[in-house]
C-alpha cells in the first residue's frame, strides 16, 4: 500500500522559515516525479514546486521562486525548504507523486497524494 506522509507544517511569523518533508512508503521516490502543491481556503489547489525523477531538474511556481527549495534525500523523502515566508503562503501543503518522465503542474496528473500539512504565516 502506497502512503505519502507530509510533516513539518506549523505556525510561523512572516519572514520566517519552515521545512516540510514528504516520506513515502510502498514506492520508491527515485522512480517518481514528486511535487508540492498547496491549497488556501476558498482557492484551488496550486502547483508550488517539483523535482524530476533523477532530482536533476526542479521547477517552481513564480510566487515561490528564490524563496523555496525542493530537494531529495536518501531516505525516500522529498523536502521543501521555505524561507522568507509571507502571509499569502498560508495553505495546506500536499505532496504528490507521479510515475512520469516529465514534471506536470496539474493535479490530475498525479496518482498518489499525502494528507497535507498546514502552514500558517502570521503578519
Amino acid at each position: 500500500q502506497v502512503q505519502l506522509v507530509e510533516s513539518g507544517g506549523g505556525l510561523v511569523q512572516a519572514g520566517g522559515s519552515l521545512r516540510l518533508s514528504c516520506t513515502a512508503s510502498g514506492l520508491t521516490f527515485d522512480n517518481y516525479v514528486v511535487t508540492w502543491f498547496r491549497q488556501a481556503p476558498g482557492r484551488e489547489r496550486e502547483f508550488v514546486a517539483a523535482t524530476s525523477r533523477s532530482g536533476g531538474s526542479t521547477s517552481y511556481a513564480d510566487s515561490v521562486k528564490g524563496r523555496f527549495t525542493i530537494s531529495r534525500d536518501a531516505k525516500n523523502t522529498v523536502n521543501l525548504q521555505m524561507s522568507s515566508l509571507k502571509p499569502e503562503d498560508t495553505a495546506v501543503y500536499y505532496c504528490a507523486a507521479d510515475r512520469t518522465m516529465v514534471i506536470h503542474r496539474t493535479t490530475a496528473s498525479y496518482d498518489y497524494w499525502g494528507q497535507g500539512t498546514q502552514v500558517t504565516v502570521s503578519s
